[in-house]
């Protein structure tokens, strides 16, 4: 059984499984990685995490997926949708979170714009929404890049958050 639901030209995104344990452990535990969540995650949350993924696959068709380099089957991160609740409703969130060894070579940007391309081609939605710290600029840096605009800032997790959103547009649906 294939895990993987699609690649570019440096990776792929696949599903994630329970034996991802460890190395999202690795992740999820680097303080600097970190630096913008609400707090680093231990074993039992990480074991969470994935059964809260792996939840999210069968309830709606979509998640955070690993991200691993094509040439070398190395673990980068993850990235993907999730459903958000915020005041105004339920929005497609696409979120990133990479190892810091991998930060500064394109890699989040790469897998986000092909996040967003599955999302508008292959699943059909019309809307995505990036909820990112104000302080933290290369997320900042890589909604930019895929298109998304600052549209307002929310409170979410006891904090303000920059909310970042991209529509598909008609004339866009040739670009992808």
């Amino acid at each position: 059984m294939t895990t993987q639901i699609f690649s570019t030209e440096r990776l792929i995104l696949r599903k994630m499984v329970r034996d991802d344990e460890d190395t999202l452990l690795a992740l999820f535990s680097d303080k600097e990685v970190m630096t913008y969540y609400p707090s680093c995650k231990n074993r039992q949350d990480t074991v969470k995490w994935i059964e809260w993924t792996l939840h999210h696959y069968k309830g709606y068709g979509f998640g955070m997926w690993i991200v691993e380099e094509r040439a070398s089957g190395q673990f980068l991160g993850q990235c993907g949708l999730v459903l958000q609740k915020l005041a105004h409703g339920v929005e497609v969130e696409l979120g990133y979170l990479f190892a810091k060894r991998h930060w500064g070579r394109g890699f989040a940007t790469e897998a986000a714009f092909a996040c967003k391309k599955y999302a508008f081609t292959e699943l059909g939605l019309y809307k995505l929404v990036s909820l990112i710290d104000p302080q933290n600029n290369a997320s900042l840096k890589v909604a930019k890049r895929i298109g998304m605009t600052y549209h307002r800032t929310i409170s979410k997790w006891d904090k303000q958050l920059a909310l970042y959103a991209s529509e598909k547009r008609k004339e866009e649906e040739n670009d992808f």
